[in-house]
Parts: C-alpha cells; structure tokens; sequence
C-alpha cells in the first residue's frame, strides 16, 4: 500500500511548477510595464521595428507565454479554441468602438471570457496576446498589454470568489476593476503615448486640459470616467454570455466546476485538468459527490 508521503509529492510538484510559471510570467509582463513609464519610449508608437517595440513586444510576449504553458494543462479543447475567437472579438469590437464618438471601449469582452471560464491567468495570458496581436495592426496599442493582461486577471479573480454567482454582481466587480485598470493604464498613455487613441476618449481628455489639468492628470481623470463603466458593461455582457451556455457545456470547464463560478454549477468531481466528457451520464447520488466532498474542492 503506497503511502500519502510518497503519493503526495509527485501530485504536487506540477502544481508548484504551475504556479511558478504564472509568477514568472506576471512579473515579465510587470517589468515590461516598469519599463515602458520608465523610460517612456516615445519610438514605440512606430511599429514593432523600433528598439523599445522590440523589448515591449519580447517581455509582454514572454509573460503572456508562460501564463499559457502553466495554464495549457488545465485547460479543456473547448477553452483553447475559445482564446483565438477571443483575441478576434477584442480586436474588432476595440478598433471599431474606438473610430466611434463613444467613449469606452469594449476591447476585453474576450479577455473576460476567458477569465470566467479559465482562471485568472488564462484570463491574463489571453489580455496579453491581444494587445500582442493587435499591435500589429495598430502599434499604439503594444504599451497597453499589461493593463489588458490586468484586467484578465481580476476578471478570473472576481469569477474564482463568486462575484459571477450572482448577477448583479457582476457589473460590480466590473466597476472595481475598471477603477484599478484605468489607474494603471494612465501613465502610459501618458507618458509612452502622449495620450488617448480613441476618439471620443482623446475629446475628454482634451477637455481637462482645456481646464488647465496636467497630461497625466487629464488622463488619469478620463479614465477613472471611461474605464469603470466600460468594464462594468464588459462583465454584464460576459455574465449574459456564459449564463446563455447549456449547462452541460458549462460543467465541461474545470475552473468553474471547481470553484463553483456559477449559480447552480456542481463541483467538481474530477482531478485538476481532467477533461469531462459532456456525454457522460451524472454520477448517481450517494457515491461521493454529497457535501463530505464539497470542502475538498473549494480551494
């Protein structure tokens, strides 16, 4: 008979190489961002041949990839095919709204998404990759990945705690993370960018300048407006999103089994990373899913 000390060990050291590959990768993404208020490379605007594109493209890159091989292998086929049609629905939703004379922006819908389903740090990993992606398109946006990467992680850490379980709570949670969001974004817009892109955003932040507010005061005061209501709208549509999922599809991810992300989801009965077949029939009452197992589960 194998012992707990034995079997123990062997359970747990993918779990710690898991977690700090997720530690490695924030504070990638966390240096990047240092960097870039920094130095304040006005050349990043210029596309991904500049030098400070370069180290911005390679540390948010190198983070936004070790969140995804420590998540990779908890994550279900329905997730991984999800993350490319999230970095889609970012782009788009966030090059559109931006041209328009609305003043948020719905760029981290998909972002959400992920986070919700996955965790903060797939959620994390794929806010990183579509500022990535994006760049490519449209350079401005490169210094705004460790914000989008941000976001991704309080949306997961607001799932984990229970903030979707009840509806209304998600625009909250929304709120709060704009507020942290808009704050952190700021000084690069202001000092790396010089400013906003988008158009009814650029108009605000002209506005407090008008009234004699310093860049980054202007800035800083245009996001605390935009970015809290536009994030609290994100995590509504997210909620309506996920709530709109069958059942049976939602009890195929293992984040929200496990930590119970939505109303009425049963816990999980399977091992971390166990991928659960829709078809399968439920496990009958009586044969361990009762409560006793419930405490097991929940951290």
């Amino acid at each position: 008979m194998s012992s707990p000390s034995l079997t123990l060990p062997s359970q747990e050291r993918p779990a710690a190489r898991r977690r700090l590959l997720e530690i490695l990768g924030a504070l990638a993404i966390a240096a990047t961002y240092v960097y870039l208020v920094l130095n304040q490379p006005a050349d990043i605007t210029g596309g991904p041949g500049s030098a400070s594109a370069l180290i911005a493209l390679t540390g948010f890159l190198a983070g936004a990839v070790l969140l995804i091989i420590a998540v990779l292998p908890t994550l279900p086929a329905s997730t991984l095919v999800l993350i490319p049609v999230a970095l889609v629905l970012n782009i788009v939703l966030g090059q559109f709204v931006g041209s328009t004379l609305v003043p948020f922006y719905l760029d981290a819908i998909g972002t959400v998404l992920i986070a919700v389903l996955a965790g903060p740090a797939a959620g994390a990993a794929t806010g990183a990759l579509s500022s990535i992606v994006w760049s490519f398109f449209n350079p401005t946006v490169l210094p705004f990945a460790a914000g989008a990467a941000l976001i991704g992680c309080l949306a997961g850490l607001a799932a984990r705690y229970g903030l979707f379980r009840r509806f209304y709570l998600a625009p909250v949670a929304g709120f709060i993370t704009g507020i942290i969001a808009g704050v952190v974004s700021a000084p690069v817009a202001a000092f790396v960018f010089g400013g906003t892109s988008g158009v009814a955003t650029g108009a605000i932040v002209s506005a407090f300048r008008a009234m004699g507010d310093t860049l980054l005061a202007a800035i800083t005061k245009q996001a605390l407006l935009s970015d809290p209501m536009d994030k609290a709208i994100v995590f509504t549509i997210v909620a309506i999103l996920v709530y709109a999922l069958p059942r049976r599809a939602r009890q195929q991810f293992p984040f929200i089994r496990r930590h119970r992300v939505l109303a009425g989801t049963n816990p999980a009965s399977t091992p971390e990373g166990t991928r659960v077949d829709a078809t399968a029939p439920a496990p009958a009452h009586g044969n361990g899913s009762g409560p006793a197992n419930d405490s097991s589960l929940n951290g």
